[in-house]
C-alpha cells in the first residue's frame, strides 16, 4: 500500500517535471517579436518567430523585444538658421529594431538616445539653410537627417525608416518681416512684368514698322521692274517700228518716207484734238492738205505693193 502511494508520487513527479522541461525549453514566438536568450548572465542567442527550443533551467528569455515600427514622440527643437534667425521645429522618427541583441545590451533607453541623436542632427541640418530655404526644402532636408541619423543608430541595432520636420515655427516679427519681403518682391515682379510688356511693345512696334518699310521697298523695287519692263517693251515695239519703216524706206523710197511724216502729223493732230481743254483747233492749210496727200500716197503705195 505504501509502496503503491510512493510509485504513485514519484510518478505525479515526473509528468511534472517533464511538463516543466517542456514548458522551460519550448518557446512560441508570435511574428512582432524576438526573444534574447541569456545562460547563466550572458546573450547566447535570439529566437525569431516561430518555434523555438532552449535548454531548459540553464537558458532563459531575458529580453522580448517587439521589431514593429515605433515612432518617437513629437519634439520641439530650437534651431539658428544661416541668416541668423531663430525658429522652432517639430520633428518625429520613425525607427524600428532590426538587432535586438545590440538594442538591449548596448543602449539603455532608446527613446532618449535617437531623441539626442536627433536633435543634434537636425540643428545640425537646419543650420545649413536660411529661412526660405528651410521652409521649402523639408523633404531634402529629411532625406539628409534620416541618413545621418542612421548611421549614429546602427550601432544599437536600429533601422531609422524616415525622419518628418512636422511644422516650422517662427515669432510673430519675423512673421511680419516675411510679410513685408513677400509684399516687395510682388511688386518687383509686377514692375517687372510692367516693364517686359513695354518692351515687348516697343519690340513689336519696331518689327511692324521694319515689315512695313520692307514692304514698301518690295512695292518700289516691284514697281521699278514694271516700269523697267514698260520702258523695254516700248523701246522694242520703237526699234520694231523703226526696222519696218527703214525697210519700207529701202524697198519704196522717197513715198514711204512722205507717208512716214504725215502719219506722225496726223497722230500729233488727234492728240492735240483730244486734250481736255482743247476748246478751238486752228489746223494749218498745209496740215489738211498733208492729210489728203495721205490717202493719195497710201493709195499709191498699196497699189506699188500689189505690182511688186
Amino acid at each position: 500500500m505504501i509502496q503503491n502511494s510512493l510509485s504513485g508520487v514519484i510518478a505525479l513527479i515526473l509528468v511534472i517535471f517533464a511538463i516543466t522541461l517542456v514548458v522551460k525549453g519550448v518557446k512560441i514566438v508570435s511574428q512582432s517579436e524576438v526573444y534574447v536568450i541569456e545562460r547563466f548572465g550572458k546573450y547566447t542567442k535570439t529566437l525569431p518567430a516561430g518555434l523555438s527550443f532552449i535548454v531548459p533551467f540553464l537558458d532563459r528569455v531575458a529580453h522580448r523585444v517587439s521589431v514593429l515600427e515605433r515612432q518617437l514622440p513629437e519634439f520641439e527643437i530650437s534651431v539658428i538658421t544661416r541668416d541668423n534667425v531663430e525658429v522652432r521645429l517639430e520633428a518625429t522618427v520613425f525607427y524600428r529594431i532590426t538587432d535586438a541583441a545590440s538594442s538591449v545590451y548596448r543602449i539603455r533607453n532608446i527613446d532618449q538616445a535617437i531623441y539626442t541623436a536627433a536633435t543634434s542632427i537636425v540643428r545640425s541640418a537646419a543650420g545649413k539653410l536660411e529661412l526660405d530655404d528651410l521652409q521649402s526644402s523639408r523633404e531634402s532636408m529629411n532625406e539628409e537627417i534620416a541618413r545621418n541619423l542612421q548611421q549614429a543608430a546602427e550601432v544599437w541595432g536600429i533601422e531609422i525608416t524616415r525622419t518628418e520636420i512636422t511644422d516650422v515655427i517662427v515669432d510673430e516679427q519675423t512673421k511680419d518681416a516675411q510679410r513685408q519681403q513677400l509684399n516687395a518682391e510682388r511688386s518687383r515682379r509686377a514692375a517687372i512684368a510692367v516693364a517686359e510688356g513695354e518692351k515687348r511693345a516697343v519690340e513689336l512696334a519696331a518689327d511692324a514698322k521694319l515689315y512695313q518699310a520692307q514692304k514698301d521697298a518690295e512695292a518700289v523695287r516691284l514697281q521699278a521692274d514694271a516700269n523697267a519692263y514698260a520702258v523695254k517693251v516700248a523701246a522694242e515695239a520703237d526699234a520694231e517700228q523703226t526696222r519696218l519703216v527703214a525697210d519700207a524706206i529701202s524697198k519704196n523710197g522717197q513715198p514711204a518716207i512722205d507717208f512716214e511724216i504725215m502719219k506722225r502729223q496726223v497722230d500729233a493732230l488727234s492728240a492735240v484734238a483730244a486734250a481736255p481743254n482743247a476748246k478751238t483747233i486752228i489746223v494749218p492749210t498745209d496740215v489738211t492738205g498733208a492729210i489728203g496727200s495721205l490717202q493719195v500716197l497710201a493709195e499709191t503705195l498699196h497699189s506699188a505693193k500689189r505690182e511688186a
